[in-house]
């Protein structure tokens, strides 16, 4: 153990500082790093759990990119169909990072009741279909049957039948346009079988789920014919160099768009709250930094015989100065603990709580979404400590400046 580190660890020790005048200054600069990195923690938490929960909110109801054909000026109403029978289809040779790719078709209609009537798409999908999100928000009943032959079941939003009155397992009435036929309108009559909850009103207002065929026998097409195609990949970090291959690998008529393509506004709102966490975490270790370089000068100068002593027996400054670095530093750690402890309390209350709710019509989601990763949690803390110690190396500076025979005179 070398020698500054020794003197470093009696004075921590003996608690020097604790009955001293720069007791309280000691605290608030604790509470200082413990209020900073609680705060980053959650700020951190809150940020990548709305980026994390909305991108797959879009992902479950769009996937990651879309392939419909160039005619299709509008990809939420599927008017004209493209053959199953693509390169690509049913798997992507060649890419990696595609989780799976689905068939699609949607078809505008309108649900009528005997008091009111709500527009809204029928999203057909099919046995490809990954059901893995609609099964995590699906708050009443279950999810179709596509084994049969005849497949009239459907799934509903809760804004949907709370707007309409629909109850589960209820035989509704949709009436849509018709294709290539003599009446102009055609009426189905599905049971409803599932009802979902998303939080996402820009989706749950519209968004029926149900089968592909149905939708095939509304437009007249035939059994290879699909309004598009859906790729959901394994990372949202890689869409848009796994978005220019899938784009390079379609055929020349039809068009491959992404999620940042098809909603950039959103996601912009997201990279906006990501800034937002950046400038409260500067904020945070400034005001961290601030307060231990106080307590540190006040540490400097309530051991003024100290230094001075350590000088006359021959030690260097800069060993004298890590003497207060390693102090400042347990502070710094101490400071640290204690913040995560509470990020951890405040992070596991919300997530199994959802204790703090939100306007799903503003942010997409009913509850504040929390995602704290380990990586997150190493860098903040490292970051804070290293910084910190950085901020402290030039204020204990003063130290050269103290002179051996004035203060042991004077102390």
């Amino acid at each position: 153990m070398n020698f500054e580190l020794f003197i470093a660890k009696r004075i921590i020790a003996g608690k020097k500082y604790k009955n001293s005048i720069s007791s309280p200054i000691i605290k608030i600069a604790t509470i200082a790093i413990t209020l900073g990195i609680s705060v980053m923690l959650v700020s951190v938490a809150i940020g990548a759990g709305f980026q994390k929960k909305i991108r797959d909110k879009m992902a479950g109801f769009k996937g990651h990119i879309q392939i419909v054909n160039y005619d299709n000026n509008n990809s939420d109403i599927s008017t004209v169909p493209i053959s199953m029978n693509q390169d690509f289809y049913p798997k992507f040779k060649g890419i990696d990072g595609i989780k799976n790719v689905q068939v699609f078709a949607n078809k505008f209609g309108v649900i009528r009741t005997p008091e009111s009537f709500e527009g809204v798409v029928l999203k057909g999908v099919s046995t490809d279909y990954d059901f893995t999100f609609f099964k995590e928000y699906l708050v009443d009943g279950r999810l179709p049957n596509f084994a049969q032959e005849r497949n009239k079941e459907i799934i509903i939003s809760s804004t949907i039948a709370n707007n309409l009155n629909i109850q589960l397992n209820d035989t509704i009435e949709m009436i849509f346009n018709a294709t290539k036929s003599k009446t102009p309108f055609k009426r189905r009559k599905p049971v409803v079988v599932g009802i979902y909850d998303t939080g996402f009103q820009q989706f749950d207002k519209n968004m029926v789920l149900g089968d592909i065929r149905e939708v095939r026998r509304l437009n007249k097409w035939s059994d290879e014919m699909v309004g598009g195609f859906e790729v959901v990949i394994d990372d949202f970090n890689q869409l848009t160099t796994i978005g220019n291959e899938v784009y390079r690998n379609v055929g020349v008529t039809l068009n491959s768009t992404t999620l940042v393509d098809n909603y950039a506004l959103i996601l912009n709102w997201l990279d906006i709250l990501d800034n937002n966490v950046w400038v409260i975490i500067g904020i945070m270790i400034f005001v961290a930094g601030i307060n231990m370089i106080t307590a540190l000068l006040v540490l400097i100068l309530e051991q003024v015989q100290l230094v001075g002593i350590l000088k006359a027996l021959g030690s260097p400054n800069w060993s004298i100065r890590k003497v207060f670095l390693y102090n400042a530093s347990y502070l710094i750690l101490k400071g640290l603990l204690y913040g995560n402890i509470i990020a951890f309390v405040i992070v596991g209350i919300q997530k199994y709580t959802g204790v703090i709710t939100l306007n799903p019509q503003n942010y997409y989601v009913t509850t504040v979404p929390l995602n704290l990763d380990v990586s997150a949690i190493v860098l903040l803390n490292l970051g804070t400590l290293l910084l910190c110690m950085l901020m402290l190396v030039i204020p204990s500076y003063i130290i050269t400046k103290i002179h051996p025979s004035k203060s042991i005179k004077f102390a």
